[in-house]
Protein backbone atom coordinates (compact mmCIF):
# COMPACT_ATOMS: atom_id res chain seq x y z
CA UNK A 1 0.00 0.00 0.00
CA UNK A 2 1.08 3.56 -0.67
CA UNK A 3 2.99 5.09 2.24
CA UNK A 4 0.82 8.19 2.04
CA UNK A 5 -2.53 7.75 3.75
CA UNK A 6 -5.64 8.15 1.59
CA UNK A 7 -7.56 11.39 1.70
CA UNK A 8 -9.47 11.96 4.89
CA UNK A 9 -12.96 12.96 5.83
CA UNK A 10 -13.58 16.72 5.80
CA UNK A 11 -11.79 18.37 8.70
CA UNK A 12 -9.62 15.32 9.38
CA UNK A 13 -6.06 14.53 8.37
CA UNK A 14 -6.65 10.81 7.97
CA UNK A 15 -9.39 8.56 6.65
CA UNK A 16 -12.00 7.31 9.07
CA UNK A 17 -13.38 3.78 8.80
CA UNK A 18 -16.35 2.25 10.58
CA UNK A 19 -15.63 -1.32 11.70
CA UNK A 20 -19.14 -2.70 11.99
CA UNK A 21 -20.15 -6.07 13.42
CA UNK A 22 -23.55 -7.71 13.07
CA UNK A 23 -25.49 -10.26 15.11
CA UNK A 24 -23.78 -12.71 17.45
CA UNK A 25 -20.32 -11.26 16.88
CA UNK A 26 -20.42 -9.98 20.45
CA UNK A 27 -20.03 -13.69 21.35
CA UNK A 28 -16.68 -14.13 19.57
CA UNK A 29 -14.33 -16.15 21.73
CA UNK A 30 -17.26 -18.01 23.31
CA UNK A 31 -19.42 -19.18 20.38
CA UNK A 32 -18.42 -22.17 18.22
CA UNK A 33 -14.68 -21.90 18.74
CA UNK A 34 -14.04 -24.58 16.10
CA UNK A 35 -15.46 -22.20 13.48
CA UNK A 36 -14.70 -18.75 14.89
CA UNK A 37 -11.68 -19.29 17.16
CA UNK A 38 -11.04 -17.97 20.64
CA UNK A 39 -10.33 -14.34 19.77
CA UNK A 40 -12.87 -11.95 21.29
CA UNK A 41 -14.62 -9.06 19.58
CA UNK A 42 -12.62 -6.69 21.76
CA UNK A 43 -9.40 -8.32 20.50
CA UNK A 44 -10.54 -7.91 16.88
CA UNK A 45 -11.38 -4.26 17.46
CA UNK A 46 -8.09 -3.54 19.23
CA UNK A 47 -6.04 -5.23 16.49
CA UNK A 48 -7.93 -3.52 13.69
CA UNK A 49 -7.77 -0.12 15.37
CA UNK A 50 -4.00 -0.52 15.92
CA UNK A 51 -3.50 -1.48 12.27
CA UNK A 52 -5.57 1.52 11.24
CA UNK A 53 -3.24 3.80 13.18
CA UNK A 54 -0.21 2.16 11.52
CA UNK A 55 -1.80 2.80 8.13
CA UNK A 56 -2.72 6.40 8.96
CA UNK A 57 -6.43 5.81 9.49
CA UNK A 58 -8.88 6.20 12.34
CA UNK A 59 -11.06 3.14 13.01
CA UNK A 60 -14.22 3.43 15.06
CA UNK A 61 -16.02 0.27 16.14
CA UNK A 62 -19.66 -0.69 16.60
CA UNK A 63 -21.67 -3.90 17.01
CA UNK A 64 -25.37 -4.61 17.12
CA UNK A 65 -27.60 -7.65 17.02
CA UNK A 66 -30.39 -5.44 15.66
CA UNK A 67 -30.88 -4.97 11.93
CA UNK A 68 -32.38 -1.51 12.39
CA UNK A 69 -29.48 -0.34 14.56
CA UNK A 70 -27.00 -1.57 11.94
CA UNK A 71 -28.88 0.36 9.24
CA UNK A 72 -28.77 3.49 11.41
CA UNK A 73 -25.00 3.06 11.88
CA UNK A 74 -24.50 2.66 8.12
CA UNK A 75 -26.60 5.78 7.44
CA UNK A 76 -24.57 7.69 10.05
CA UNK A 77 -21.39 7.20 8.02
CA UNK A 78 -22.56 10.00 5.71
CA UNK A 79 -20.39 13.01 6.36
CA UNK A 80 -18.23 11.37 9.02
CA UNK A 81 -16.68 8.19 7.67
CA UNK A 82 -14.77 7.43 4.50
CA UNK A 83 -15.39 3.68 4.43
CA UNK A 84 -16.86 0.65 6.17
CA UNK A 85 -15.51 -2.78 7.08
CA UNK A 86 -18.61 -4.83 7.81
CA UNK A 87 -19.19 -8.31 9.11
CA UNK A 88 -22.96 -8.59 8.72
CA UNK A 89 -23.04 -12.10 10.17
CA UNK A 90 -26.15 -14.04 9.18
CA UNK A 91 -27.82 -10.86 7.90
CA UNK A 92 -25.54 -11.14 4.85
CA UNK A 93 -27.71 -13.97 3.59
CA UNK A 94 -31.12 -12.32 3.71
CA UNK A 95 -31.17 -8.67 4.75
CA UNK A 96 -32.22 -6.63 1.75
CA UNK A 97 -32.62 -3.66 4.08
CA UNK A 98 -28.89 -3.76 4.95
CA UNK A 99 -28.11 -4.27 1.26
CA UNK A 100 -30.05 -1.13 0.37
CA UNK A 101 -28.34 0.89 3.12
CA UNK A 102 -24.89 -0.19 1.90
CA UNK A 103 -25.82 0.57 -1.70
CA UNK A 104 -27.03 4.04 -0.71
CA UNK A 105 -23.82 5.05 1.06
CA UNK A 106 -21.64 3.50 -1.67
CA UNK A 107 -23.47 5.80 -4.08
CA UNK A 108 -22.34 8.69 -1.89
CA UNK A 109 -18.70 7.63 -2.12
CA UNK A 110 -18.38 5.49 1.02
CA UNK A 111 -16.98 2.07 0.04
CA UNK A 112 -17.65 -1.06 2.08
CA UNK A 113 -15.72 -4.31 2.28
CA UNK A 114 -17.66 -7.27 3.67
CA UNK A 115 -15.75 -9.67 5.92
CA UNK A 116 -16.56 -13.12 7.28
CA UNK A 117 -14.32 -15.04 9.68
CA UNK A 118 -15.27 -18.45 8.32
CA UNK A 119 -15.31 -19.55 4.70
CA UNK A 120 -19.04 -19.13 4.11
CA UNK A 121 -18.78 -21.10 0.85
CA UNK A 122 -17.57 -24.18 2.70
CA UNK A 123 -20.46 -24.14 5.15
CA UNK A 124 -24.21 -24.77 4.93
CA UNK A 125 -25.76 -24.00 1.53
CA UNK A 126 -27.81 -21.07 2.87
CA UNK A 127 -24.54 -19.29 3.68
CA UNK A 128 -23.20 -19.54 0.12
CA UNK A 129 -25.12 -16.47 -1.07
CA UNK A 130 -24.65 -12.99 0.32
CA UNK A 131 -27.26 -10.39 -0.64
CA UNK A 132 -25.05 -7.64 0.78
CA UNK A 133 -21.78 -8.52 -1.03
CA UNK A 134 -22.92 -7.41 -4.50
CA UNK A 135 -23.18 -3.79 -3.32
CA UNK A 136 -19.87 -3.92 -1.45
CA UNK A 137 -16.60 -3.12 -3.14
CA UNK A 138 -15.02 -6.35 -1.93
CA UNK A 139 -15.49 -9.41 0.24
CA UNK A 140 -13.04 -11.30 2.45
CA UNK A 141 -14.09 -14.74 3.67
CA UNK A 142 -12.37 -17.66 5.33
CA UNK A 143 -9.22 -15.99 6.63
CA UNK A 144 -10.21 -16.03 10.28
CA UNK A 145 -9.49 -12.90 12.27
CA UNK A 146 -6.74 -12.00 9.75
CA UNK A 147 -9.60 -11.23 7.35
CA UNK A 148 -10.26 -7.98 9.21
CA UNK A 149 -6.73 -6.81 8.38
CA UNK A 150 -7.24 -7.68 4.73
CA UNK A 151 -10.62 -5.92 4.69
CA UNK A 152 -9.22 -2.77 6.32
CA UNK A 153 -6.36 -2.61 3.83
CA UNK A 154 -8.81 -3.14 1.00
CA UNK A 155 -11.25 -0.43 2.09
CA UNK A 156 -8.39 2.05 2.57
CA UNK A 157 -7.21 1.24 -0.94
CA UNK A 158 -10.74 1.87 -2.26
CA UNK A 159 -10.96 5.15 -0.36
CA UNK A 160 -7.70 6.29 -2.00
CA UNK A 161 -8.92 5.20 -5.47
CA UNK A 162 -12.28 6.92 -5.11
CA UNK A 163 -10.65 10.06 -3.74
CA UNK A 164 -8.19 10.18 -6.65
CA UNK A 165 -11.04 9.70 -9.11
CA UNK A 166 -12.79 12.70 -7.58
CA UNK A 167 -9.59 14.73 -7.81
CA UNK A 168 -9.03 14.90 -4.05
CA UNK A 169 -5.70 13.06 -3.93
Amino acid sequence: MNANPPSAAPGSTRPRVLLLHGPNLNLLGERDRATYGSTTLRDVEERTTALGLELGAEVRCAQSNSEGALIDLIHATRGGDDGIVFNPGAYAHYSYALRDALEAVAGLGIPCVEVHISNVHAREPFRHTSVTAPVCQGMVSGHGIFGYELALRSVLHRIAEWSAARGNA
